[in-house]
């Protein structure tokens, strides 16, 4: 309630410029074609948003039969590097019919009226389609905005206690990760045959070393609501019997909790020997011997 409103909002500005930029780039909409496209490809998310009803990525492929290689591409602003100009022009034209065919006219009046738009218009166009695109993926904006504001948490929690952040060499054995130190984001190696790297978001090594030497291991986790924990609860067991395979039995994961995890959630977690800290009685984090 705190700071979610604020974190959608300020998205929604941002995406907002955003989205009038696509505007002048496609000429306010009158001008959705392939060579449009190609000049400006990080616009076709936007313009997803511009139709009634407003497609998905899937939905869009689908309606136009259109590659999903190039879609995805573009949805990440670029164009496909193999891809030849004849079939490129084909799949933007397939891409562009649909688009043109579906936009939400009540939102662009200035297509039926065939005129130039108003700067309100046009104010007004770019905050809801802006919201669309906000609307879609709201979730991660407020769980992103929520894990900065837990690690900032734990970061000034760790100051206070004279902790020092500090990142910890790549390739430098675990083990020996300096004391009284701890870093963010960071990656470690598992798995045997195959080596993968897994994020941990906070490594933490105590000032008294643990008798095998491993640091703290911590993953910031937030709920609004029940609806998605037990979903997401296999990740940590996941994550465990890795870490456990690669750096010993004993290695401390520990989850650093805000919101609604139920009894469901917290029994699969201490099942797999996953303990946890509630956000709002970080303090117990001393009996980890931090």
């Amino acid at each position: 309630m705190s700071f979610a409103p604020d974190a959608f909002r300020s998205t929604r500005v941002k995406t907002t410029e955003h989205v009038k930029a696509a505007l002048i780039a496609t000429k306010d909409l009158c001008s959705i074609d392939p060579a449009t496209l190609k000049g400006n490809p990080s616009v076709l998310s936007t313009l997803r948003m511009c139709t009634a009803p407003p497609l998905a990525v899937d939905r869009l492929i689908g309606l136009a039969d259109a590659s999903k290689n190039l879609v995805g591409r573009m949805e990440g602003g670029k164009l496909p590097i193999r891809m030849n100009a004849t079939d490129l022009n084909a799949e933007l034209t397939k891409l562009c019919d649909i688009i043109s065919k579906l936009l939400d006219r009540d939102i662009f009046p200035w297509l039926s009226a065939a005129k130039a738009p108003t700067d309100h218009e046009r104010d007004r166009a770019s905050t809801i389609v802006a919201d669309r695109l906000c609307s879609a993926v709201a979730n991660p904006i407020i769980r992103n905005a929520q894990e900065q504001r837990q690690l900032k948490l734990l970061g000034d929690w760790l100051d206070a206690r004279g902790y020092q952040k500090q990142a910890h060499p790549t390739g430098k054995p675990l083990t020996e990760m300096e004391a009284a130190t701890y870093t963010f984001r960071m990656n470690l190696a598992v798995g045997t045959t195959l080596k993968v790297n897994i994020p941990i978001d906070v490594v933490i090594q105590p000032k008294k070393l643990r008798k095998d030497s491993l640091p703290i291991l911590i993953e910031a986790k937030s709920a609004g609501d029940f609806t998605n924990t037990n979903k997401r609860r296999k990740e940590e067991a996941t994550k465990i019997h890795q870490l456990q395979a690669a750096y010993g039995e004993g290695v401390s994961f520990v989850l650093f909790l805000c919101g609604y995890f139920g009894s469901d959630y917290l029994g699969y977690e201490a099942a797999e020997g996953i303990d946890w800290v509630w956000e709002h009685r970080i303090d117990d984090l001393a009996k980890l011997g931090v």
